[in-house]
């Protein structure tokens, strides 16, 4: 083969962007699934808690934490799932999640009382945060570059899905006997767990992750299967083997890794913490404050306690606050769907952007809404309308972006060596400034009102449209294995001025451009030797 043959074999994939990679396609939709768990458990316990507070009689306080300590205990969960996955393989990692949450769903239905609940509640978190963590790490080594972002979208697509089938088992449980209601809603949960442990167990197991366990032969077969073409699977694995510190003439099945220099967790937080590189820190703040601002804009606030923002809104019957909870859920999986298509078509950072702007939008107009219906003393229907078609449009806005996003960013700008640790990070943060929102929404919206609440989250999700805007370089259509491009030697003065964003785009279009004349001289001189 010809140095410009090989040109453009290398260029293939490109050639032919909109063929979706079936297998590829199957392994992401399996591993992504395990997000269920975690979209089931928010949805459900909006719901749920109604009835075990009613059930029960505790107070708003203890319903806060049994809500929110889900997020902290996940960090036990995200933290160990890095170590686990470098150790026994991403796959087995995520059968390991779909195992703990099943024993979690078991014991909250069967509670007899608020310590055996919470006890639930802490096994449950633990399986949430070794799924959080996983999913979207597997998902995201195992896609070809040309649909990496539709395919890594999927954890967040299959976490909607959740959260609606929780409200509708709400709906579909509300009208058994109190104390059997919510037990139901909570112990069915069980059930998928089930299906989503045995389904994964078809799936390959990462390329990356055989890479650095030196299974050089069985990562070449995964990787034929999940490329556009055989030249790409040759390209992404030669790219995986320089990251992996493995020589590229390397051509064994077995090769002997050194275990003091792999990527099973030692020396891979000092990498990241203490003496990172420049391109290494911005990477964990980028992926770390994507993470922060995903959920300090107060998109779990909105989606566990809908029912008591529907009811400050004027809704009063239990059933109805259910009902607007899965209209609610139904927008909020249908606009995730828009984002998911469109991820690679229009880039991470011009979605990323427009969600946030129109997050912005809905919330300050929802907080002035529910400030309106809380200074009067009559019923306004005008500003309930207005408050839960602002709930939509917020749930919709961050679907179309920010949602599937965080998860898509923050899966693939790590390097090899720090993702598993990289990415358990962000989600850990994620879990923290969630858990706090949740564990306080109920009290803060008694201290400064609930539209002062949404007026505070309002303000978190303009300085994140700010960060976005000066910090998040595009990653669409970038390998793995070439981010440190981005990061490298980045200031950001730089990305204030749109410099670095240019001269990535140019480059780009250069790369096509090249890759264009290249293809087409080659087809003319192929055409005329005929």
């Amino acid at each position: 083969m010809t140095e410009e043959s090989k040109v453009i074999a290398e260029f293939d994939p490109i050639k032919k962007p909109p063929k979706r990679n079936k297998f590829a396609f199957a392994c992401a939709t399996l591993a992504s699934m395990t997000s269920v768990l975690l979209g089931y458990d928010i949805g459900v316990m909006s719901g749920a808690a109604l009835y075990i507070q009613k059930d029960w009689k505790i107070t708003d306080v203890q319903i806060e934490v049994l809500i929110g300590t889900l997020n902290i205990y996940c960090l036990f969960g995200s933290f160990a799932a890095g170590r686990t996955s470098d150790y026994i393989g991403r796959r087995y990692t995520i059968v390991f999640a779909g195992t703990i949450f099943f024993a979690g769903a078991l014991l909250m239905g069967f509670a007899t009382n608020y310590a055996f609940l919470m006890v639930g509640r802490f096994v449950a978190g633990i399986g949430v945060g070794y799924a959080l963590m996983i999913a979207p790490v597997y998902t995201a080594e195992v896609s070809p570059a040309s649909c990496r972002g539709f395919l890594t979208s999927f954890p967040e697509v299959f976490i909607n899905g959740g959260i609606l089938l929780g409200y509708v088992s709400n709906l579909a449980f509300a009208k058994l006997p109190t104390h059997l209601s919510w037990r139901f809603m909570l112990g069915i949960g069980a059930v998928p767990s089930i299906f989503l442990a045995v389904g994964v167990l078809a799936m390959p197991e990462s390329p990356r992750w055989l890479v650095m366990q030196g299974r050089l032969g069985e990562a070449k077969k995964v990787l034929d299967r999940t490329s556009d073409s055989p030249e790409e699977a040759l390209l992404r694995l030669s790219e995986i083997k320089e990251a992996a510190g493995i020589p590229a003439e390397c051509d064994q099945d077995i090769v002997t890794i050194d275990k003091s220099k792999d990527n099973s967790g030692q020396g891979v937080w000092k990498e990241l913490l203490i003496h990172a590189t420049p391109a290494v820190r911005r990477v964990l703040i980028a992926g770390v404050g994507i993470h922060f601002f995903q959920q300090a804009s107060g998109i779990d606030a909105v989606v566990l306690y809908s029912p008591r923002i529907f009811e400050k809104a004027g809704i009063q019957s239990d059933i109805n606050k259910l009902r607007a909870t899965v209209a609610v859920g139904v927008v909020k999986t249908l606009f995730i769907l828009v984002s998911t298509f469109n991820l690679d078509k229009y880039g991470r950072r011009p979605l990323l952007l427009t969600s946030v702007g129109g997050m912005v939008l809905s919330l300050l107009t929802l907080a002035g809404s529910l400030t309106v219906i809380d200074r009067s003393h009559e019923k306004i229907t005008w500003a309930i309308a207005l408050c839960i078609t602002m709930v939509c449009a917020f749930v919709a806005s961050f679907s179309i972006g920010l949602g599937p996003i965080t998860w898509v960013y923050s899966s693939e700008i790590f390097p090899l060596r720090l993702r598993a640790q990289g990415t358990s990070m962000g989600v850990a943060v994620n879990r923290v400034v969630s858990g706090v929102i949740s564990m306080t929404f109920l009290s803060l919206a008694k201290a400064i009102t609930t539209g002062g609440a949404f007026f505070l989250f309002g303000g978190f999700a303009t300085v994140a449209w700010l960060f976005f805007f000066t910090f998040l370089p595009e990653t669409q259509g970038r390998t793995l294995e070439d981010m440190h491009v981005l990061f490298e030697g980045f200031s950001w003065r730089d990305s204030l001025h749109g410099k670095k964003s240019s001269d990535d785009e140019s480059t780009a279009q250069d790369e096509n451009s090249k890759s264009q004349l290249q293809m087409g001289a080659t087809t003319t001189k192929s055409t005329n030797s005929q």
